[in-house]
């Protein structure tokens, strides 16, 4: 008998849902505005205090990136707070309360990450130059641990608002919401960069020499030190304090109302009334039901590192094989962000309509691959310009692949446990980017072992990127939607009767 109406209950909740409005594009801009949010703090976070510990505080580069980087290796977490997200609401709802808490958190972790740093490189300071000392250590596992904790404030908000995605769109539309919310966290990134060099550029005209680490004290003197240091430290905690609070102010903005409006989570749901029967172990079960998550996590595993192995190296190679300044090596970035930022904002409009989402992802990776083909090509001109075309190209490329690949990933997520799988998308994509930063520098670490010439060494990552691409085309080859929700539709319904008896 409970096994009949938990079936009569899962057909009428999966049913087509005719009673809520549609998403229209003010309320996707709406949405966008946390994603917005989020590239302002990733660049304030991986730019901005990268350089001021390096370069104004004397901690070594390694030290400085490892503590940074430790917010990508809690990844595993992003399942966990999804699989939460599904069966545990707050404030009465599944996603916002979640958004709100986590961003809430995130911000507050990284100002006390400020104040950390600033007494690592007093210890630096006092010191003259890095050692290892009880203090030392101290202090950067101090430092590590709150980056740790500012990882897991990050997925509690970003894993339920992309699951919050899923539960307001439809699939002749998800794909134009993930083009204009991916759209405004690249914009968010442009007003992060701004942002951070305008601040930076008030505390040079202040007087403060930026780069007067404590490598320069005997040229400079203790006391310029200090000084240099005193100044700098108001205007980046003003900064890192609000920041955060605006940050804040977008994420409520941009999701106030929207759940309890929009989603369609309740309709689609068939455990919604039964949140203590869904624990971890089971939301793992509906994960791991269909063949198709392994090949879609393997997918995503690929495409990621593939796309973004060049991170470590690209300005390296403007500098080494194009003789750029570190001016011109920066503003690289531009070229590639603009081609991207116009590649995302146009594919969920105009070419996954026309495409589908399986080709349009197709088409990117394809893409992509001929742009490091282009790039490497370009090394044996030796002309800016030309590179400069080339990753302008290579951002449009980005930009179709990545709005592809999301729209997919949305559409291979259990409407039932969307939080769950966007965790375990969120999960492979982290991994990748983790990874993707290493090995960019292991093999141009190769290439420069092998070849006396820079740009064969750094035609070498980019080659292994290109046929990365195509590796990751043949993964998605074997992707099958229908496969998948048959599979994961059934295994839902298993393990919600193996929670009634």
């Amino acid at each position: 008998m409970a096994s009949s109406n938990l079936t009569n209950d899962f057909t009428e909740k999966t049913s087509p849902e005719t009673t809520l409005p549609r998403v229209k594009l003010p309320v996707m801009f709406r949405l966008g505005l946390f994603q917005m949010g989020l590239g302002i703090m990733s660049v304030l976070t991986l730019g901005v205090l990268n350089r001021v510990m390096i370069s104004e505080l004397g901690i070594p580069a390694t030290i400085a990136a490892g503590t940074l980087a430790l917010h990508q290796f809690v990844a595993p977490a992003r399942v966990w707070f999804g699989q939460m997200s599904d069966a545990k609401p707050i404030f009465g709802l599944h996603r916002t309360g979640y958004v709100w808490l986590g961003t809430a958190l995130f911000g507050l972790i990284v100002f006390c990450a400020v104040q950390v740093m600033w007494q690592l490189g007093g210890v630096v300071r006092e010191m003259g130059s890095w050692a290892w000392t009880t203090q030392t250590i101290g202090w950067t596992a101090l430092l590590g641990a709150v980056f740790v904790l500012y990882g897991l404030a990050l997925s509690a908000s970003s894993t339920p608002f992309a699951a919050l995605l899923v539960d307001v769109s439809d699939e002749d539309n998800r794909s134009k919401i993930v083009g204009t919310a991916w759209s405004l966290l690249m914009v968010g990134i442009v007003i992060g960069g701004i942002s951070g060099g305008v601040l930076l550029q008030q505390v040079q005209q202040s007087g403060v020499t930026l780069g007067l680490n404590v490598s320069s004290r005997f040229l400079t003197g203790e006391d310029a030190i200090a000084t240099s240091l005193n100044n700098i430290k108001p205007p980046i905690n003003s900064l890192f304090l609000i920041v955060p609070l605006i940050v804040l102010g977008l994420a409520i903005a941009a999701t106030l109302g929207i759940e309890k409006k929009y989603s369609r989570y309740g309709e689609r749901s068939s455990v919604k009334d039964r949140e203590d029967s869904i624990t971890l172990k089971r939301a793992l079960r509906v994960l791991t039901a269909s063949r198709q998550t392994a090949i879609f996590f393997g997918f995503l595993l690929v495409m990621t590192l593939s796309l973004f192995m060049q991170e470590a190296v690209l300005e390296p190679y403007g500098g080494d094989v194009f003789n750029m300044s570190i001016p011109e090596t920066t503003q690289l970035n531009a070229f590639w962000g603009m081609g991207t930022l116009i590649g995302v904002s146009s594919t969920g409009f105009l070419i996954v309509p026309k495409l589908g989402k399986r080709n349009t992802t197709r088409l990117g990776c394809t893409l992509v691959a001929i742009c490091f083909v282009l790039i490497i090509l370009s090394g044996f001109t030796h002309n800016a310009n030309v590179f400069k075309s080339a990753l302008f190209m290579f951002g449009l490329a980005t930009g179709i692949t990545t709005t592809g690949a999301i729209s997919l990933m949305l559409d291979l997520t259990a409407a039932e446990t969307a939080g769950t799988f966007i965790g375990a998308w969120g999960l492979a994509q982290a991994i990748a980017r983790a990874l993707a930063t290493v090995t960019g520098g292991i093999v141009l670490d190769i290439g420069n072992a092998l070849f006396n010439a820079p740009v064969m060494a750094y035609g070498l990552v980019f080659g292994l990127q290109a046929i990365g691409m195509i590796c990751a085309i043949a993964i998605l080859n074997h992707v099958n939607v229908m496969e998948f929700k048959k599979n994961t539709r059934s295994a839902i319904k298993m393990v919600m009767e193996d929670g009634m008896e």
